[in-house]
């Protein structure tokens, strides 16, 4: 569908990509990774046509639609929720103007039998035909289907787009890019600002329904569930992995050893060579051997690192002061926008009720998770924590933010990293500058190794803060918010930008702190490890889970589940039901058959266990046998090789899997014998 041959791109005289050839077919689910600056948006661009190579060829297939859906976009304020969806079907309703025109126009001929008539009548045919075939008919049920899986509720459909933050804006150009149907859909960080249900329903809208796809993400559970291929942009040039993401990753690191030892081995010739040519170089005995040594250089290719292999980002929170048992207490506490009071304090006007009589409590060292659909109260939640905290909402309000008790504990000192943390940094001032101007007291004789510990070390810590992607902007109001030791870390999405390296050592981080951290994130991956409660925010309530976020997860689709099997047995004393038969044994000549028909099985799966084992033993011995040819300095970057290791690798895996459970079917038909 997409073919790319030979592409380059350079911006003055710094090269980005070189080199690059590849071709996304039908049904391709290809993740795109790299380290942040590595040219993976710029790539997305110049597929969708956005943006001209340097050179090369870019060939998309003729009739093939490519959708891209970007991290930044610019939407309408003069539209609806409703009309700003509808322009995905810009072109039905071109073929439906054309329709209702050759209607008018036939309904006002009369000369029945004449040619310009019959030739007027088979346009109407044809046109009529591509208008029912475009799929008109049902396209306000697909817009529905669509704005309901990502979030929207009807009564969103009729509302100015003006009236949504930038994160449901963002949903409702996704919207109308799924509803064009296109061929190739490029995503950009399509995940950042949904929320879990909502990435859900993309993970099977994507699997199911969609051509071919290619997306940037750095939610790793949803780039697993939904990609079978990852295509590494590094050192300039594309690796293409036709494996999931976490195989990927071991991939890349047996790669990265054998690239490690060829770099080490060329260095070690580099350096004999260049040895021999100062050694030699005015012996007019060895200027033959001279000469020879100085060509063999010439001709060395050198192997590259890329650096994002070697910096790494060291992230550890400050000792704090100890806080009291309890940081955040919540009893009964109430949020309503737009309510108005009588003097009794009883509402006399309509409001929207964010939530009520919630009652929750946080002990000291607890890592836990808020969670539940965009709009429902994560994040005032929060505010009005802050505004416990600070006696003061952080949008300036007066204290009486809510109503009920929220209080902060004996001793909290609470970080903040609001959503968009990111954006409210200075684009004029420099990375450095940023920091000097946060910091306090001795650690500014510091900042220098905070800000390369942080991977701003050298030049990049010149850079103005306009220029950095998204994903430095985040490393930098981290950074801002570690220079004041605290013990409660409050971090809204935190994750939103940061590549998969940066997101595993904040984790690591936020795991390693003494104090108490409340999490508001839709990264699954993230949470999973991290938090040990969940609070779900929905329908103006807040529900309590004890455990990790899978946990939270299987409980709630089980009560789902069940809602919807009512009338079948399942065990409800614990919420990780599962359905309960009842059989009776089998007796008589009932019962020899079925024995009999049993040991058949049994040796049936005997059988196909030794076929298994002799697979995984076949395939082993070539993976030894690969092992030592890519140990060889001349087959270090055989595609060929590396690639008949990943399928190898693969279908041992595959097989191994289907050896388990084999060996698990016989030992539960054995047990059937006894």
């Amino acid at each position: 569908m997409i073919t790319v041959d030979n592409l380059c791109v350079t911006f003055g005289a710094v090269s980005l990509l070189e080199h690059v050839s590849f071709v996304v077919n039908a049904r391709d689910r290809i993740a795109l990774t790299g380290k942040n600056g590595a040219g993976k948006t710029t790539l997305l661009r110049i597929l969708c046509g956005m943006q001209q190579p340097s050179s090369g060829r870019v060939s998309v297939s003729s009739g093939t639609i490519v959708g891209y859906l970007p991290q930044v976009m610019k939407l309408s304020d003069d539209t609806t929720v409703r009309e700003e969806a509808l322009k995905a079907f810009a072109d039905i309703a071109k073929i439906e103007e054309r329709v209702h025109a050759l209607e008018a126009e036939i309904a006002s001929r009369t000369d029945y039998t004449s040619e310009e008539y019959m030739s007027l009548v088979e346009r109407y045919t044809a046109e009529h035909e591509r208008y029912l075939i475009s799929g008109a008919d049902s396209r306000d049920a697909a817009l529905e289907r669509t704005l309901l899986g990502l979030g929207f509720v009807r009564r969103d459909f009729e509302r100015p787009t003006r009236e949504f933050s930038g994160g449901w804006r963002m949903r409702i150009e996704l919207a109308k890019l799924l509803l064009g149907k296109p061929d190739v859909l490029l995503l950009d960080e399509p995940t950042n600002h949904l929320d879990i249900e909502s990435i859900q329903w993309l993970e099977q809208f994507l699997v199911s329904s969609a051509g071919a796809v290619m997306v940037v993400s750095h939610d790793r559970a949803f780039i697993n569930n939904v990609t079978t291929r990852t295509m590494e942009i590094s050192c300039r040039r594309v690796t293409d992995y036709r494996v999931k993401y976490d195989e990927y990753v071991t991939l890349r690191r047996e790669r990265r050893e054998q690239q490690l030892r060829a770099y080490e081995n060329q260095q070690r010739e580099i350096s004999e060579a260049r040895e021999f040519i100062n050694r030699f170089r005015y012996k007019p005995s060895k200027a033959v051997q001279v000469q020879q040594k100085i060509k063999q250089l010439a001709k060395i290719t050198p192997i590259e690192i890329d650096a994002v292999d070697t910096a790494s980002l060291h992230l550890k929170f400050p000792p704090c002061l100890r806080s009291g048992d309890y940081p955040v207490i919540v009893r009964d506490a109430e949020k309503v926008w737009g309510a108005t009071y009588d003097n009794a304090g009883r509402e006399i006007s309509p409001a929207n009720r964010v939530f009520s009589e919630v009652s929750l409590t946080i002990k000291r060292g607890e890592k836990v998770a808020f969670v539940g659909k965009n709009g429902e109260g994560k994040t005032t939640m929060v505010k009005c924590i802050m505004a416990s905290y600070s006696s003061a909402a952080p949008d300036g309000t007066c204290p009486d933010f809510y109503k009920g008790t929220i209080k902060t504990g004996y001793n909290v000192e609470i970080g903040y990293f609001a959503q968009n943390q990111a954006q409210l940094l200075d684009e004029d001032l420099t990375v450095f500058q940023t920091v000097d101007n946060a910091a306090r007291g001795e650690i500014r004789f510091k900042i220098n190794d905070i800000l390369g510990a942080f991977m701003f070390g050298g030049e990049a810590s010149e850079k103005k803060v306009k220029v950095l992607s998204g994903g430095e902007r985040s490393r930098l109001a981290m950074i801002k918010l570690l220079l004041e030791p605290v013990n409660l870390l409050i971090l809204d999405e935190p994750t939103n930008h940061l590549d998969m390296q940066s997101k595993d050592v904040l984790k690591e981080a936020i795991r390693a702190f003494d104090g108490t951290a409340i999490i508001v994130s839709h990264d699954r991956e993230f949470l999973d490890g991290l938090v040990e409660r969940v609070y779900e925010f929905g329908g103006g309530k807040v529900r309590e889970f004890t455990g990790g976020i899978y946990d939270f997860l299987r409980s709630r689709n089980v009560s789902d589940f069940r809602q919807l099997e009512q009338s079948k047995t399942v065990d409800v004393s614990s919420p990780h039901t599962s359905e309960k038969t009842v059989s009776k044994p089998c007796s008589g000549n009932a019962g020899y058959a079925v024995r009999k028909e049993t040991q058949r099985h049994i040796t049936r799966l005997e059988r196909r266990i030794k076929e298994s084992e002799a697979k995984i033993e076949h395939w082993q011995a070539r993976i030894d046998e690969l092992d030592k040819l890519l140990c060889v300095e001349a087959n270090a970057a055989n595609i060929d090789l590396v690639t008949e290791y990943t399928d190898i690798k693969k279908n041992i895996e595959e097989e191994e899997n289907a050896w388990t459970a084999l060996v698990e079917e016989l030992e539960a038909e054995t047990k059937k014998l006894d």
